[in-house]
């Protein structure tokens, strides 16, 4: 603490919520008291994307807003035309510039200050300058037109004050608020002789003391929104231009790819760029009837004859591009490795499906194999009898009989043969299966030239036969 007889804002961060801090007063030695509330946008808000947003409220009345200011940066420029788009490769992430001025906001009365930013030169260090109007309430009138007239905090006729915030000596980390001139008019822009009164001292980037002393010296109407401006101009250069921008900003790297057990890939972002900006609007909630059981009377609207117009959404900033383009990038290529894993698996089961088929192929040919060596042992045991059974020569199907000539034979002798031929049976005659007639008989003769009867009557002609 610088003095503590002196105003002093200690800014400490609240326990249970990193983006939201207090700033406590303490003068002449008292315990300090919660004075103001500072918030920051909430960095797991997908609105608080690529941008950088503080508001000052009341700490015993947190719905009072004192003043804010929002910064959207500019990026560096990406050559991003439709093929690059297109194609696998992903450009460069565009990067934050650093701006060279931003706005506070103050509320009631409504009016805005512009802090710039003015870079370290080889004879002076850097600075922060704004101006704050002498006169910033409208004074009291019965008069209507007076009423209906501007503040006289954006006119700009109002004379204003300008200060200026630069480091306390080369070395040292702390920031002191100087009132360094006066102008009266736009164009006026003059260096005064007077010399630069120190109006604030911002020390460790958590202690905002004011220099109370001088301040009788600050010919201003509103101190308490120059109080407000200080504080929210020193949160702001802290945040912003001593600090990481990524931080500040709220960017994000490229979503981290990791694999699920089912095979695909999922990404490790809670959300992407495509899933905010294709979240659907929040429906309206339905007209319940009442516990009567009558339902209430729709009321009647105005005809708008007025013609709709088409809203469009806003543009994207170049980072948000990126990452949705970087988002597409991504997919296509999880695409394209994915198609290539399933060829690679249809190859595999391809291949896998031709080994079976040649094992199954050799099996049949060494089957077949074992086959004809089977037949050709066969062929050399059996091989012989069927060649021999084959040279043989064919049977006689019918052999005819010997002619029988008429010559005197011994009784005995007749006897005796005839009963031989009667005892041997005597062969058949061949007749085709084909033939169609009947079978013939044929007449049969004995020795002695007497004429037997037919083959049905052998009895017979062998009783004659031994008789004779």
């Amino acid at each position: 603490m610088l003095d503590e007889n002196l105003p002093t804002f200690l800014l400490k961060s609240n326990g249970q919520q990193s983006h939201s801090s207090t700033f406590f007063l303490s003068q002449y030695g008292d315990e300090p008291v919660p004075t103001y509330l500072l918030r920051h946008l909430d960095p797991a808000a997908p609105s608080s994307k690529n941008c950088y947003a503080v508001a000052l409220y009341d700490a015993h009345v947190p719905d009072v807003l004192f003043g804010e200011v929002m910064i959207s940066p500019e990026w560096t420029q990406t050559s991003q035309d439709s093929s690059n788009r297109q194609s696998t490769a992903v450009p460069p992430p565009p990067e934050p510039i650093l701006p060279s001025q931003f706005t506070i906001q103050l509320y009631n009365p409504d009016h805005q200050i512009v802090v710039r930013h003015k870079p370290k030169a080889w004879n002076s260090p850097p600075a922060w300058e704004f101006e704050m109007p002498q006169q910033t309430f409208r004074q009291p009138s019965t008069s209507t037109l007076d009423r209906s007239q501007s503040d006289p905090a954006v006119l700009n006729a109002t004379p204003k004050l300008k200060f200026s915030w630069r480091k306390d000596g080369t070395l040292s980390k702390d920031f002191a608020c100087y009132l360094s001139d006066k102008t009266t008019a736009p164009d006026d822009r003059k260096k005064s002789k007077e010399p630069d009164i120190t109006v604030a001292i911002f020390t460790g980037f958590k202690e905002l003391t004011l220099y109370e002393p001088n301040l009788s010296r600050v010919e201003i109407e509103d101190f308490k929104g120059l109080e407000i401006v200080l504080m929210l101009s020193a949160t702001v250069i802290r945040d912003v231009f001593f600090r990481q921008l990524k931080d500040t900003f709220h960017i994000s790297d490229l979503p981290t790819v990791a694999p699920t057990p089912g095979g695909r890939k999922s990404s490790g972002r809670k959300s992407s760029p495509t899933a905010v900006l294709a979240a659907s609007p929040v429906q309206p909630l339905r007209n319940e009837p009442p516990a009567g059981g009558k339902p209430p009377p729709k009321p009647q609207r105005a005809q708008n004859t007025s013609p709709k117009r088409e809203t469009q959404p806003p543009p994207l900033d170049p980072r948000t591009q990126w990452e949705i383009d970087a988002e597409r990038a991504r997919l296509r290529k999880q695409q394209e490795a994915e198609a290539r894993e399933r060829k690679k698996l249809e190859q595999e089961q391809e291949r896998k499906t031709r080994k079976l088929l040649e094992a199954e192929e050799r099996a049949a040919r060494k089957k077949q194999a074992e086959i004809d060596k089977e037949t050709e042992r066969l062929k050399k045991i059996y091989g012989s009898e069927e060649q021999q059974y084959q040279t043989q020569p064919p049977a006689k199907a019918n052999p005819q009989p010997r002619p029988q000539s008429h010559l005197n034979v011994p009784t005995s002798f007749t006897g005796r043969q005839s009963r031989t031929s009667a005892s041997q049976p005597r062969p058949q005659s061949y007749q085709s299966p084909s033939s169609n007639s009947a079978p013939q008989l044929k007449e049969k003769k004995s020795f002695f030239g007497f004429r037997l009867t037919p083959a049905g009557e052998g009895k017979l002609n062998k009783q004659k036969s031994v008789m004779f």
